[in-house]
């Protein structure tokens, strides 16, 4: 496909090597969120289910699988670690008592937190871009979060984190 206004730029390919790119940086940075995590005294994958939870909702194990992109019973070794550190704590769910839902406690949310202040702090492939370089990229990850939520609603898909993208939709708006 040809973008209309630059009539030599093929934008699949450009689409191809932006998505290509993106997904080298995030390699690249692995080594970076390790360190992250382990300041934590966590493993990446603790620390990106500890993310995920929500102090306000009670999860179920099942939708922090998704959440996750793994098997349920992965899950279960994750939450044993973060339940021993008295992070979160296996209920019964209200309606249901064999469906297990996990809830944070003090402890977690304190932990989640600042695991949320200290990932602000970009990898140094980012951090080392100029400031106009970030506010660009800034930018288009904000156009990008508006159009891919906007392709989930238009198939009737519901958003994986709403809050984050109504965010990323405020700071765009004009």
């Amino acid at each position: 496909m040809i973008a209309p206004d630059r009539p030599d730029v093929d934008t699949r390919a450009c689409g191809a090597e932006a998505w290509e790119l993106f997904y080298e940086v995030m390699k690249a940075s692995k080594p970076y969120m390790e360190m992250v995590a382990a300041d934590f005294e966590l493993s990446p994958q603790q620390m990106w289910a500890l993310k995920q939870l929500d102090n306000q909702r009670p999860s179920p194990m099942s939708a922090l699988a998704g959440l996750l992109g793994c098997d349920a019973s992965n899950v279960t070794a994750l939450v044993d670690k973060l339940e021993s550190r008295g992070l979160v704590e296996r209920r019964g769910a209200e309606h249901d008592r064999r469906i297990k839902v996990l809830v944070m406690t003090s402890a977690g949310i304190t932990l989640r937190d600042r695991i949320t202040e200290r990932i602000k702090q970009p990898p140094p492939a980012i951090a080392n871009l100029s400031s106009a370089d970030q506010e660009s990229l800034c930018a288009i990850f904000r156009r990008a979060l508006a159009v891919g939520e906007a392709l989930r609603r238009s198939q009737g898909q519901v958003s994986a984190d709403p809050v984050r993208v109504n965010a990323a939709k405020a700071r765009s708006a004009p």
